[in-house]
């Protein structure tokens, strides 16, 4: 075999080609190592306990949360909302019915409205209310419906409710709200001013106690700025009308079979919010 003789610019091209090629070679085996570093560090990362945690966060703070609020009806009586045209206010509130002014009576019947709609698949105004209860109970109209009335009409319509005194212990009426689906009580600023100003008696109702903050969702009819607010459970408890015969009525349970009524209008002119047009 031929012996093949290189001369001087030959041989350092071959060096430099030959460096060049090893130098290559480490590069591309160090980006090899740097990626696999990086893959491994990234799947550590989603893997972790935090990363998870965070990852389900971020997936639940995504998600549309159903505000219970807005299935809550919260009648209002008075002439000044209708006026206003304020959302749950209605021409009731300007009417007389048996002589007397359903702005200056009727906030027994808003309550029974608000339970009735907000418990049920059916609908009924204040003034649907009133006719019902005239005619299931003897309740005559025109004046403040009575505890005995209330208990009766809504018995008529498959509710389980039973009223009651101001227990002596708070405690204890935080459980009578706990274990409610809703319920009517009476305040009164003769016997606490805290939240309610020159209200001599007034029927109000509480829906969706929250145990974390110890607080209502508060149904007004008489008041719009109190209405639709969360309210301190212990504010009602200090307001209760002690001078009333009983101080609250407690919704326990509603029976689809027992309701005699299934009423599924909402009768009068009034002002709904979107979604509870009927």
């Amino acid at each position: 075999m031929r012996k093949r003789n290189y001369d001087g610019k030959q041989i350092l091209v071959i060096v430099l080609l030959s460096v060049f090629m090893l130098a290559a070679a480490a590069f591309l085996n160090y980006m090899e190592k740097d990626q696999a570093r990086e893959t491994a560090s990234t799947q550590a990362a989603i893997s972790s306990p935090a990363a998870v945690s965070a990852a389900s966060k971020a997936s639940v703070d995504s998600a549309v949360t159903p505000d219970q609020t807005e299935g809550i009806a919260t009648y209002l009586q008075g002439p000044k909302s209708w006026k206003a045209r304020r959302e749950w206010s209605g021409r009731w509130g300007t009417q007389y019915y048996d002589g007397g002014s359903f702005g200056g009576f009727g906030c027994g019947l808003c309550c029974m409205a608000n339970v009735y709609c907000s418990l049920t698949d059916y609908r009924c105004s204040p003034l649907d209310m009133y006719q019902y209860a005239k005619e299931k109970s003897m309740y005559e109209g025109g004046g403040a419906i009575d505890w005995g009335y209330m208990k009766q009409t809504l018995a008529s319509a498959g509710f389980t409710c039973d009223v009651g005194r101001k227990p002596s212990e708070y405690a204890s009426f935080q459980n009578i709200v706990k274990n409610s689906q809703a319920c009517i009580v009476v305040v009164s600023s003769s016997n606490s001013t805290c939240y309610w100003k020159d209200t001599p008696g007034h029927y109000v109702t509480l829906f969706l106690y929250d145990e974390k903050t110890d607080k209502i969702f508060l149904a007004d009819s008489g008041d719009p700025s109190h209405n639709r607010q969360w309210v301190p459970l212990k504010k009602i408890y200090r307001s209760l009308k002690t001078a009333n015969r009983w101080q609250y009525l407690m919704v326990t349970a509603y029976d689809k079979k027992k309701d005699g009524w299934k009423h599924r209008g909402i009768g009068g002119r009034c002002v709904l919010p979107e979604g509870w047009q009927v």
